[in-house]
């Protein structure tokens, strides 16, 4: 590796071979001057070599004063700072100064602005977080100082936002071509933005709200295909859709139970910012036909602060358990007590519900509750069972993996992923078996009774009637409704135009 260095220079340690070509002149002065050549040689390398040393070791110890801090510098103190160095550094005539590389210790980049100095000239960047992003990641890739981040952070609980930054979002930086930081946004949701500032004593931190002008919209529609087609008709977007699904889905069964000639009615939140749409729901009322029977439901936020969705009698729409905890396709078998059993050729109970859907996707937990088995399980290959509150216990089978961070005792909630769909065990394709126990008993996930939240407190009927009357009202006049303010306060009136 080395054995280029220790090589001798062969242009000075060895003459060329025309140097030992002698000039011969004629007559006795040739023979005169042979005994004189070579101690002119001699002399002539010996000094040369002793120049070559002498330089190198110049050099060399030019360079290890400097670096020891004992070259020829003149350190003054400069009174700006009060407590930096302005370093002026004798440079020999002919060559160029070239600036000290800044220290990876070097704290400078946190530091405020000082009293009447002029920022920098920002640039402007937009970090998009991706999967498995940190802030520390996006700054380090951005060149963002890492002195900042750590001084940002440490603002306070409005700073705590950034610590928990989802793929997806967007974060949009000013800073200064040295890598600090002159000013950060993050919208944290429709009407609300984190802004952080530098100023002349440091960084500071706030939550600002954005002016949105919030709508109620409403859309109307017969269901002659399908419900997406109807939907769309409409001109109730995707997201609404949804949204529909997921509320009536606790009644309706909207894989079986749809038919042309059913109907819907939705009363929902457009939002717009400057001028321009920003997002569309939630749903504030609704109501859906399905087999003749009409079923409305309506949210309400009570003066505690807490929202959710009721039926006009105050019963909580919203059910402990959830009967199919996945997006998914069809429902390729079906509960059932005599079942001939596709792996195995024989009549066996089947006591769950098979939703088929791609591998991979999300698997939620059908309710709140405490993870009792996670691993795997015979012929249901990679299974969890979740035990409930009320003797209710529901069961997960086939899946492909599980979620990295649960194990057996882990609490989840109701709508968290806790898995994915694959086909582990006795499987002929990916779905999910789903199954809910009552006091250990199997019961269909289709049919069975499940328990309500809790109803809407007494002491807050008077309220929930009034928003219950108003909001039906406007449900049944078809859309002629108030418009919410600005400034993200969700207050005032107005006309709205409505979709049909």
């Amino acid at each position: 590796m080395f054995s280029g260095f220790l090589q001798p220079d062969r242009h000075v340690t060895e003459p060329k071979s025309q140097l030992k070509v002698d000039y011969k002149p004629s007559g006795e002065a040739y023979v005169h001057n042979v005994p004189a050549a070579p101690r002119v040689r001699y002399r002539f390398w010996l000094l040369l070599a002793l120049s070559t040393a002498g330089a190198a070791a110049f050099q060399f110890f030019g360079t290890f004063a400097a670096g020891s801090g004992y070259g020829i510098r003149e350190a003054v103190l400069t009174p700006a700072s009060g407590a930096s160095l302005a370093v002026r550094s004798a440079v020999a005539p002919g060559m160029v100064a070239t600036p000290a590389p800044a220290s990876h210790a070097d704290t400078s980049a946190a530091a405020p602005l000082a009293p009447g100095a002029t920022a920098p000239h920002p640039e402007i960047v937009r970090l998009t977080v991706r999967r498995g992003d940190s802030l520390a990641k996006l700054f380090a890739r951005n060149a963002l100082s890492a002195a900042d981040l750590h001084a940002i952070l440490a603002l306070g609980s409005d700073a705590a936002h950034l610590q928990h930054i989802r793929p997806g979002e967007s974060i949009t930086v000013a800073h200064a071509d040295n890598g600090r930081i002159l000013s950060l946004q993050m919208q944290l949701d429709d009407v609300h933005r984190l802004d952080v500032e530098r100023g002349s004593s440091g960084f500071r931190v706030g939550v600002t709200g954005i002016p949105v002008e919030a709508s109620i919209a409403y859309a109307h529609a017969v269901i002659k295909h399908t419900l997406f087609d109807a939907a769309t008709g409409a001109g109730l977007p995707d997201s609404v859709t949804m949204q529909l699904i997921h509320l009536f889905g606790w009644d309706i069964d909207f894989a079986r139970d749809i038919r042309n000639g059913d109907s819907f009615a939705v009363l929902y939140q457009k939002i717009h910012r400057q001028g321009q749409p920003a997002t569309d729901g939630p749903i504030l009322a609704a109501e859906f036909t399905a087999r003749g029977r009409t079923y409305r439901i309506v949210r309400f936020t009570d003066p505690s602060g807490h929202t959710d969705y009721y039926t006009p009698d105050g019963r909580s729409l919203r059910k402990t358990l959830l009967r199919a905890p996945l997006n998914y396709t069809r429902i390729s078998s079906g509960f059932s007590l005599h079942r001939m059993n596709p792996v195995l050729h024989i009549i066996r109970p089947h006591y769950g519900v098979d939703y088929a859907a791609p591998t991979g996707t999300p698997i939620k937990a059908a309710g709140d509750g405490r993870i009792v088995f996670l691993g795997r399980e015979e012929g249901y290959g990679r299974c969890v069972i979740i035990k409930h509150g009320g003797g209710y216990s529901t069961l997960y089978a086939h899946m492909s993996h599980f979620r990295r961070d649960l194990h057996a005792g882990s609490r989840v909630t109701q709508d968290e992923v806790i898995g994915y769909v694959g086909m582990s065990g006795e499987a002929t394709g990916p779905h999910l078996h789903f199954e809910i126990r009552v006091d250990g008993i199997p019961r269909n996930p289709r049919t069975v009774q499940l328990p309500s939240a809790h109803p809407v407190l007494a002491r807050y009927r008077p309220e929930f009637d009034h928003t219950l009357g108003t909001l039906l009202a406007e449900l049944n006049n078809g859309g002629e409704v108030r418009v919410a303010g600005n400034g993200g306060s969700g207050t005032g009136t107005g006309i709205v135009t409505t979709a049909h």
